[in-house]
């Protein structure tokens, strides 16, 4: 999961970019990177860390030029500590291409000896980012055979890249010289939006991976780009788009529903605030269901994604809702931070209680979902040391059993509490009075109840199928053995004089 961003404007673009990563910083938090174009040169600046430190006056007054893109990087493959894998990549040829991506790459490990064997291209980093990039640039040298570059050789190209890439992509590229391209891949696994603003010297695009960014920036959303169609805007912005992909089907990933996006984006047609309050209802009839004698005084959201959720339940339920818990807003998502003690030690640190919401009642605690449990532990003690006389919790999403290989870090089944454990088993880890988990078709229901033309959901992580129809045992065990939290790694780590440091770190399971 990164946040990538394109923009072909009227005026210069780089306040335009930098704004739109600070409204996708969610979505990754570990370095940041921006680039433009004016005429035929690229500017661009990258490094590691939040947006807002990423760059300065300096930085920004260089990024001279009328279009450009922008990401913000959650790492998932290559080292949390590379400052080197900060994108966007760059390569000379063919034309000079700049490339920033969302998703992973499954067949990555593949791409690499085809590029190097027969590609004859060099990857410098561990990133499948990069492997993408010198795939495009190969198709596009071969779509173009010599010739000069058009509107059929790029969708040639793409279509090209949908043929050798397997796995999860939202990418935009920018083409020296002649302008954006983004394109996704022929699942729709990662989201994408193209939007519209008609400014006074003319037409103005973006993409993003989110809806807020188009909202935030003053831009009109136009609709989302489609499973495996490329859009290409030249630097007059002139709009063209292509479907590239031999077969396509949409799937979007459910977890981006879940907890990934931000509640007032619109994803696939479908407004992510809106389904999470149907989440909430159809766990409420659940609870009605299986739970009709428990006695609860309060329902309590976990801040912040469970809150429409929460709100639901409460209302379906007939009980009070209550804000239990004070979040600090300068702690980062401790789902996306490096490391299992790194991220137990950040609950406490981002959560404290309110206790009088607590002292004496019997409460149900309300999460969008429960990946490692290591938060749902943390928290439940918290609610108990508040006073809470009993605590219960419910989580929006089904048990998470399977590893996600399409860009969110759920890497090895060691970390996921569920991945071996009955409900039960998982109630008393956590330490919880009562546990209750959303179906998994109540939860596809909640989607569909929004957009009934989704059929199908990427939903591996909680029922193990891979809609890309590649994964293997063998694959996740490779991944497994390779992400393991104790394997060293070594990284460079560059100081501010521009020196380098080589160090072997003990890596986290998010690299």
């Amino acid at each position: 999961m990164c946040g990538i961003l394109g923009v072909v404007a009227t005026s210069p673009v780089n306040q335009l970019l930098y704004d739109g990563l600070q409204v996708l910083q969610h979505r990754g938090q570990d370095a940041a990177g921006i680039a433009t174009a004016e005429g035929g040169r690229f500017h661009m600046h990258k490094g590691s860390g939040l947006v807002r430190d990423v760059f300065r006056t300096r930085n920004m007054r260089n990024l001279e030029g009328n279009w450009g893109i922008g990401h913000v990087r959650y790492p998932t493959a290559g080292s949390a500590y590379n400052a080197s894998e900060a994108q966007p990549f760059y390569v000379n040829s063919p034309f000079g291409l700049l490339l920033a991506h969302n998703g992973n790459l499954t067949n990555s490990d593949a791409l690499k000896r085809e590029i190097f064997l027969s590609d004859l291209r060099h990857i410098n980093t561990s990133s499948d980012s990069e492997v993408l990039l010198n795939v495009l640039a190969h198709e596009l040298q071969a779509a173009c055979n010599g010739l000069k570059l058009d509107e059929e050789a790029v969708f040639r190209a793409v279509a090209g890249v949908h043929r050798r890439c397997r796995g999860a992509y939202g990418v935009v590229v920018m083409i020296s010289g002649y302008g954006l391209l983004a394109f996704r891949d022929p699942y729709g696994i990662r989201p994408m939006v193209i939007g519209r603003n008609e400014a006074e010297a003319g037409t103005e695009w973006l993409v993003a991976s989110e809806s807020v960014a188009l909202d935030v920036l003053g831009f009109k959303l136009l609709r989302d780009v489609a499973p495996g169609e490329a859009v290409l805007i030249d630097t007059e912005g002139n709009f063209h788009s292509r479907q590239c992909a031999e077969q396509t089907v949409q799937a979007p990933c459910m977890f981006e529903f879940v907890y990934l996006a931000r509640p007032d984006s619109i994803i696939d047609g479908v407004s992510v605030y809106e389904s999470r309050m149907k989440m909430g209802e159809y766990l409420a009839d659940k609870m009605k269901r299986t739970m009709p004698h428990v006695d609860i005084d309060v329902v309590i959201p976990i801040p912040d994604s469970s809150r429409p959720s929460a709100m639901q339940m409460a209302e379906r339920l007939g009980l009070p809702y209550r804000e239990g818990f004070v979040k600090n807003r300068y702690i980062g998502r401790t789902f996306i931070m490096p490391g299992q003690a790194t991220r137990k030690k950040s609950v406490r640190q981002k959560l404290n209680t309110i206790h009088q919401e607590f002292r004496g009642k019997s409460v149900l605690l309300v999460d969008d979902s429960i990946v490692r449990g290591t938060t749902s532990k943390e928290i439940v003690n918290m609610a108990r040391e508040a006073g809470a006389r009993k605590v219960y919790l419910a989580s929006a999403a089904p048990p998470v059993r399977h590893a996600n290989v399409y860009g969110i870090d759920m890497p090895t089944r060691g970390e996921l509490i569920a991945s071996d454990r009955t409900e039960e088993e998982i109630c008393r880890e956590i330490g919880a009075d009562g546990l209750i988990y959303q179906d998994l078709d109540d939860l596809k229901a909640s989607v569909r109840a929004l957009n009934p033309a989704l059929s199908f959901f990427e939903t591996s992580c909680f029922d193990g199928c891979y809609v890309t129809g590649d994964i293997t045992a063998e694959y996740l065990n490779g991944v497994e053995n390779q992400r393991g939290e104790d394997k060293p790694a070594k990284v460079d780590l560059h100081d501010d004089e521009g020196g380098q440091l080589d160090l072997n770190l003990a890596s986290g399971s998010d690299n």
